[in-house]
């Protein structure tokens, strides 16, 4: 048989279509990752590269860790796959029990997905099934905020702010209407911690009541702390405003934790570190370490039983809804691993051990060059640049390339650098991130 022509060559870059990428750009400069080890990815070039993002805020417990691979294998061996529809498997149910110990009081009731996206829909849908369940089914509204980042399903991105990430692809969902955002640079710059103003703007889903009727709302959803959209941090007091209002009203409230929780803020979740228990949680990232794609919904008692009692002694499916891969067996034994690895190692009382170290590093950046905020709280920062006029985001990306190639791996939304290293980061990392950063900040124009 004749050669095939058409065939791509070894490490052809034309195939793959790579997402939240300028792929002409990075085809024709390509920056490629070929192993990873604790707190460093090597390069194609050979490079030792500093993970200041934790892979993409979600390799918490570092790179290549065999307890979890371990795990993974000896599951793979066992039994590849198993369907979750009418049947399932003992890895499901112990990880079930194994996470509803580390929720909040009353959220134990754990619905599997595999990404951040799917258990923002399912969350969504959940509220919805919710309310129909107990005849309120004209309770179809939701409510997400400005600048939220809840993954890319078209429930996402109809309850998300960011104007990018929807403007091609039409109205979304409809019935649905945003909070305000609580970034404010003028009052917040420079915080350490929450910031101090702000608690007030929870005041506006009042407003959104009164227009829309309580009885028409199904939930509200946000970040407890927001990443993607640049670490927007919760000014003291908002969240439990948000938990008050939407408790007198009678409304769901929904955490998306996707990148908060599993110790990125020094605790199981950013609802335990707050002080606020909601009425679902969105999980995903750091639930496996990202070893195998899995998500999770936690979800109070009292949403579960509402579905799955309130038909009474009716038969059949109660929920209609659901994945070919919820709780694969792979991902729950990566999910078991990994969170038997936080527990041992005390991963996330580490996490808040190094809080001080991480802030005081990173707010000595206040003065370089185009730094007009830093912002933090638990292993997570923010460190906005003024952009260059009429070129919004180019600075960022500057930046970016510039640490790549210097061996310091972080991430940018515009011109906000987002930071949020594996959890095993040690004080003299984190300093030598900081150091990175001033010599890049320096060089940029």
């Amino acid at each position: 048989m004749a050669p095939n022509a058409s065939a791509p060559a070894p490490n052809d870059l034309s195939n793959w279509w790579m997402p939240f990428t300028d792929n002409r750009y990075f085809k024709a400069n390509p920056r490629q990752l070929v192993a990873a080890k604790d707190m460093h990815y090597t390069a194609a070039d050979g490079r030792q590269v500093l993970d200041g993002t934790a892979g993409l805020w979600c390799v918490n417990a570092g790179h290549g860790r065999e307890r979890i691979t371990a795990a993974i294998k000896a599951q793979a061996e066992l039994m590849d796959f198993a369907p979750s529809f009418q049947v399932g498997h003992p890895a499901a149910f112990q990880l079930a029990a194994r996470l509803a110990d580390i929720m909040p009081d009353g959220l134990d009731r754990i619905f599997f997905t595999n990404s951040g996206s799917e258990s923002v829909d399912t969350a969504l849908k959940i509220a919805l099934a919710y309310w129909r369940a107990r005849g309120e089914g004209q309770r179809t509204r939701l409510i997400g905020r400005e600048r939220g980042y809840h993954g890319v399903g078209f429930g996402g991105i109809s309850v998300g702010g960011i104007l990018s990430n929807r403007r091609a692809f039409g109205p979304g969902l409809p019935g649905t209407d945003h909070l305000p955002h609580t970034h404010d640079l003028a009052r917040n710059a420079f915080s350490r911690g929450q910031p101090a103003h702000g608690a007030e703007l929870a005041d506006r889903l009042e407003a959104l009541i009164a227009l829309h009727g309580a009885d028409t709302i199904a939930a509200v959803i946000v970040e407890p702390l927001a990443g993607s959209t640049g670490v927007l941090v919760p000014p003291v007091g908002y969240l439990e405003r948000l938990r008050a209002i939407t408790a007198q009203h009678g409304i769901l409230l929904i955490f998306d934790e996707v990148i908060s929780g599993f110790g990125r803020l020094g605790a199981a979740t950013a609802a335990e570190r707050f002080g606020v228990t909601p009425d679902i949680i969105c999980l995903a990232k750091g639930l496996t370490n990202a070893a195998v794609p899995m998500g999770a919904v936690a979800t109070g008692r009292h949403v579960y039983d509402g579905i799955v009692h309130g038909a009474g002694d009716a038969p059949g499916i109660e929920l209609f809804h659901g994945y070919t891969y919820s709780a694969h067996p792979l991902a729950c034994a990566a999910a078991l691993a990994t969170l038997e690895t936080y527990a041992d190692e005390g991963l996330f009382a580490r996490a808040h051990s190094l809080e001080q170290h991480w802030e005081t590093a990173l707010h000595a950046l206040r003065e370089l060059p185009h730094v007009i905020d830093v912002r933090n709280f638990g292993l997570v920062a923010g460190i906005e640049l003024v952009p260059i006029a009429g070129q919004p985001g180019a600075r960022g990306q500057a930046l970016f390339r510039a640490m790549f190639d210097s061996g310091l791996l972080i991430r940018v939304t515009g011109d906000i650098i987002a930071l949020s290293p594996p959890l095993i980061i040690d004080a003299a990392q984190i300093d030598e991130i900081a150091d990175r950063l001033a010599v890049g900040l320096h060089g940029l124009a």
